[in-house]
């Protein structure tokens, strides 16, 4: 008889991910408010990493300075063309495909001190555990060998490397060209360390960064 089949090996890598996004699916064409979508979808999304990712989770990075510069450093360029150039809306990344920037947090919940820790918290400790264990830690090593385990993590293949980045650009719809940059440094670093940890101290470090300034400065477009 077979061993554990490669599909059913990556359901640590792969379902909390698919619930994140599924749920966050469901919450845009049933219009359920954020103030009760997103907690609702954080919590379960959270019990799923619980129950079928913790054996992949690994949170010592190796390197946990270089990694936090480089989370801040895809920050900067996350925020940096918008805040020079103004740019966002041409048509280039606004249109059908890509959808619109410049969505905003309803006023009540700009004001609620609990909606905005919650955000905060999901999009800086969970959003990179489940991002990174999907992106970096499966569909990269998946598109190498679809008995991903047989990869090691970090191994440079140019296809999947590519792939890998493109697609987790697509998920950030007008923000693509910037997503672009974050998914080609995020892939380089997970090639240089190996490291599962380093990935997502760097994406957390961006994401954390990145939410402060969102509430600081008012900018609620960069929540999508």
């Amino acid at each position: 008889m077979k061993p554990a089949s490669s599909s059913r090996g990556a359901i640590g890598y792969v379902a909390p991910f698919v619930v994140f996004v599924g749920i966050m699916g469901l919450e845009h064409s049933l219009s359920i408010p954020p103030q009760v979508g997103y907690p609702i979808r954080v919590l379960v999304t959270l019990a799923v990493l619980l129950a079928v990712s913790r054996r992949e989770i690994k949170l010592r990075p190796a390197q946990p300075l270089a990694s936090a510069a480089l989370g801040l450093a895809v920050f900067i360029i996350w925020v940096a063309p918008d805040a020079l150039f103004g740019y966002r809306h041409h048509w280039l990344f606004e249109n059908p495909v890509m959808g619109k920037a410049g969505g905003v947090l309803p006023a009540e919940l700009q004001r609620s001190v609990l909606f905005l820790l919650i955000r905060a918290a999901g999009s800086t400790l969970l959003v990179p555990i489940i991002e990174e264990l999907f992106w970096r830690g499966w569909l990269m090593r998946w598109l190498i060998n679809h008995e991903f385990r047989k990869i090691e993590l970090g191994t440079y293949l140019p296809s999947a490397f590519w792939i890998t980045a493109l697609l987790f650009a697509s998920e950030h719809g007008p923000y693509w060209e910037v997503g672009l940059a974050a998914g080609v440094i995020y892939n380089w670093w997970m090639t240089r360390t190996k490291s599962l940890a380093d990935c997502i101290l760097a994406h957390a470090v961006t994401n954390g960064v990145l939410a402060g300034y969102v509430i600081l400065a008012g900018a609620w477009q960069y929540w999508l």
